[in-house]
């Protein structure tokens, strides 16, 4: 047996992974050449010095066991996931939202992903993908947020064509490719694809043809139109999955519409964002919740008065490892309304 063979079955047994999954899975061949929003990468060797920028793509390479091979994060919404939290209090954190390209490249990192392109992209708050590839770094965008999607419009973008979860597959499957871990990979997606499964009988034994839902991300202020969640984005895929109806009609991603259009729609649930950053003051959910409460318009709305309210992360309404958590909740609460 060779030694990587023998190391690669060792990690799977440290990880937890079936090792029919780890022996079976062919290993890495380098250089790879792999897509990335049109944009092509190359590499010689499976990364060892990567530097994340957005929790999704963090998360998702704990998820694969790859904590070892990062050494800097950035860009939170909520806490580390609990069994990361030893390997991430390891991690230096860059910054809470968007680092700088200057503590980013300090890192010399020899692989940046990254979860949303207005992070790196052609107008990225970061920098350009240009500027890191000038510098031999390859980054990589999550691809669900750069494909079938202009990011140009909007604050968040608009989708061109609905969220589909075989792009967060696509996710994981690449970046297990890239580092020579394509057996955990199949194994995470694999296990995934079940819960997601569970998720929907679970909710076909209940009637949701007649449920109705909108998410709230955040505001600007608590007192402003909130930003809610799109018809084509990834909270729309868990309703859509679900068979609840989104009451939003936007393709932006997170537009802003007014508490009297949506107290007009009467959604059966209200979904709001629980979050650790505080950027804005909606950030706090239980600001959310005392604004819901107590505004004129929205404390008449059935699910403030019936308390039909799901508290979510906000991580879990973005294309990262923890969307599962988010509809399992909502497939959850379709049996409570």
């Amino acid at each position: 047996m060779s030694l990587r063979r023998a190391v690669t079955l060792l990690t799977a047994l440290l990880v937890g992974l079936p090792l029919s999954s780890a022996a079976l899975a062919a290993p890495t061949h380098y250089p790879l050449t792999v897509d990335n929003c049109g944009v092509p990468l190359t590499f010689t060797h499976a990364p060892y010095k990567t530097v994340t920028i957005g929790q999704a793509a963090t998360e998702m390479l704990y998820a694969l066991g790859l904590s070892q091979q990062v050494i800097g994060t950035s860009l939170w919404f909520n806490d580390v996931l609990a069994p990361f939290k030893a390997a991430n209090d390891r991690i230096e954190r860059l910054a809470d939202n968007a680092p700088s390209f200057e503590s980013v490249i300090a890192k010399r990192p020899d692989f940046v992903p990254v979860q949303f392109e207005w992070m790196v992209g052609p107008q990225g708050a970061v920098g350009t993908r240009q500027q890191f590839h000038d510098l031999k770094i390859p980054t990589y965008i999550l691809p669900s947020d750069c494909e079938s999607k202009n990011n140009l419009v909007g604050a968040d973008g608009t989708r061109l064509e609905a969220f589909r979860i075989d792009s967060l597959y696509k996710s994981i499957a690449q970046l297990a490719q890239i580092f020579d871990v394509e057996g955990r990979g199949e194994h995470l997606i694999s296990g995934y694809k079940a819960r997601l499964a569970k998720a929907v009988e679970r909710a076909k034994i209940h009637d949701a043809s007649q449920v109705s839902a909108v998410f709230w991300f955040s505001s600007p202020d608590i007192n402003v139109d909130p930003y809610v969640a799109g018809r084509k984005g990834i909270p729309n895929f868990m309703l859509d999955t679900l068979g609840i109806h989104n009451i939003i009609a936007s393709d932006e991603e997170w537009p802003t519409v007014g508490w009297e259009t949506i107290a007009k729609a009467n959604p059966t649930i209200l979904v709001i964002a629980r979050m650790d950053r505080r950027r804005f003051p909606a950030d706090d959910h239980e600001k959310k919740l005392a604004f819901l409460k107590s505004d004129p318009v929205t404390r008449n709305m059935e699910a403030v008065k019936n308390n039909r309210i799901v508290i979510m992360d906000a991580s879990a309404m973005e294309s990262s490892v923890r969307l599962f958590d988010g509809i399992e909740q909502l497939a959850e609460a379709i049996g409570n309304k």
